[in-house]
């Protein structure tokens, strides 16, 4: 994985409170901020899934994790991700010509 410095302007609140992780987690701060971002990120792309707008593949590809840790992280953040209505009367319409 490689890493670009990117110059970021951040809140002394949020500084205050990934100070506190840092703290808590016994990382330094950095970490910590990076941290914040990678679960920020892991929410965004979990609901894009959700709403139709990339396939999870897709959000497995950018994630760097598998389907399987994809449904655990989508959990994590209370985010449901199921078949639509239609893909639910489309699988149910194949089984029943399938039996």
């Amino acid at each position: 994985m490689s890493t670009t410095p990117y110059p970021l302007r951040i809140s002394d609140d949020v500084l205050v409170i990934s100070k506190l992780r840092a703290e808590e987690e016994h990382v330094d701060q950095a970490t910590a901020l990076r941290q914040f971002l990678h679960i920020g990120m892991e929410e965004f792309i979990v609901q894009l899934v959700a709403a139709g707008r990339i396939s999870i593949g897709k959000a497995v590809e950018l994630l760097k994790t598998t389907h399987y840790d994809l449904y655990h992280i989508a959990q994590k953040h209370g985010i449901k991700l199921s078949a639509t209505p239609e893909q639910a009367r489309h699988s149910r319409e194949m089984l029943k010509r399938l039996l």
